[in-house]
């Protein structure tokens, strides 16, 4: 008997099906990746890290790791790490990769900013009670017996050791470490196939490509308002912004009060004294985060005329600068 054609042309739909349905069972069709968020504690603060991994791998454990390795270098709080060793005067200790850059990028822009930053300042900030000395705050520090032994022209690299003119000179990298491992952050990042992300170490941020909107990245600048408690409840204005380290130094969180004045954590390396001055917060969009970390503490240091003269002149770094009665810009940072 002749095979009726619409029934051989039903029972192939049938099976193509089918088959269909299987393969969709058996290789299912795989989702895009989705951006992924971690948090967590480092370095005295909070970080937040979100980004798009092409596979979809989670990077917790490993970001965590790398924060556990730059605190070993870097962290004054760590009496193990090798800044720790090296202000104990420990002759054994040699300095890795990470702290050679971090002190590499730390003497330039001592340079370009006359001594406004300066990793030497560690006696000043802990005579202050600021750092990680723990001194009580009760009574006003004696300057002229430290200032000897502060200023970034008296360490130098040797041979992977750090030489000192003084032994009483002691470092304190926290004003950079912060940014600098935002910038170690990204490159995990990016070895791990990332091409859109956003790292934030206490404030201190680098990003790149895209956020999960597709646009470029956020980043609100606080307003400054004195508050010990880090709550954020106003925001200053919006930056939207891709491919750029950025940080904000400010001097309305911490601070105490001694005999009714107001001392700040900012110190000048160079005259030895918290800064005092009408600029409250400031904020420098640079390349890498490090430094940007580092040129918005020294322009914090020098104040907002000299510090927007000094920014106009290097090319690749913007600042936006929050006064008492004012706001002011970089010229090209509109």
């Amino acid at each position: 008997m002749k095979p009726n054609k619409k029934a051989i042309i039903a029972i192939s739909q049938i099976i193509l099906i089918i088959i269909a349905l299987i393969f969709i069972f058996i290789y299912p069709v795989s989702k895009k990746p989705e951006y992924i968020r971690n948090q967590g504690k480092a370095q005295g603060t909070y970080y937040s890290v979100v980004y798009l991994q092409p596979e979809g791998q989670d990077l917790q454990r490993e970001i965590d790791s790398l924060f556990a390795v730059i605190d070993n270098s870097l962290s004054t709080f760590n009496p193990n790490s090798i800044i720790s060793r090296i202000n104990r005067n420990d002759t054994t200790v040699f300095t890795d990769l990470y702290f050679e850059t971090m002190y590499t990028v730390a003497q330039q822009v001592s340079e370009k900013t006359g001594g406004a930053f300066d990793i030497t300042v560690a006696p000043l900030v802990n005579a202050w009670g600021f750092g990680f000395g723990n001194r009580e705050r009760k009574q006003m520090p004696d300057i002229d017996t430290i200032l000897p032994y502060i200023g970034y022209r008296k360490i130098r690299l040797e041979n992977h050791r750090l030489i000192k003119d003084d032994l009483r000179i002691m470092l304190d990298a926290s004003a950079i470490a912060k940014g600098y491992s935002a910038d170690l952050i990204a490159q995990l990042l990016e070895a791990k196939g990332c091409e859109n992300y956003m790292v934030e170490i206490g404030g201190e941020i680098v990003c790149k490509g895209k956020n999960p909107k597709g646009k470029k990245w956020t980043i609100a600048i606080d307003m400054p308002i004195d508050n010990q408690n880090n709550t954020r409840e106003k925001f200053q204005d919006t930056l939207y912004i891709s491919n750029s380290g950025l940080a904000t130094s400010g001097n309305y969180r911490q601070f105490y009060y001694l005999d009714d004045k107001k001392y700040s954590h900012t110190i000048d390396p160079r005259s030895g004294y918290p800064v005092s001055h009408n600029l409250l917060s400031l904020t420098v969009i640079a390349p890498t985060c490090i430094q940007a970390d580092a040129f918005a503490t020294a322009f914090l240091v020098m104040g907002a005329d000299s510090a927007l003269a000094l920014c106009n002149q290097i090319p690749e770094i913007e600042c936006y600068l929050i006064l008492t009665d004012t706001v002011k810009m970089s010229d090209n940072f509109k």
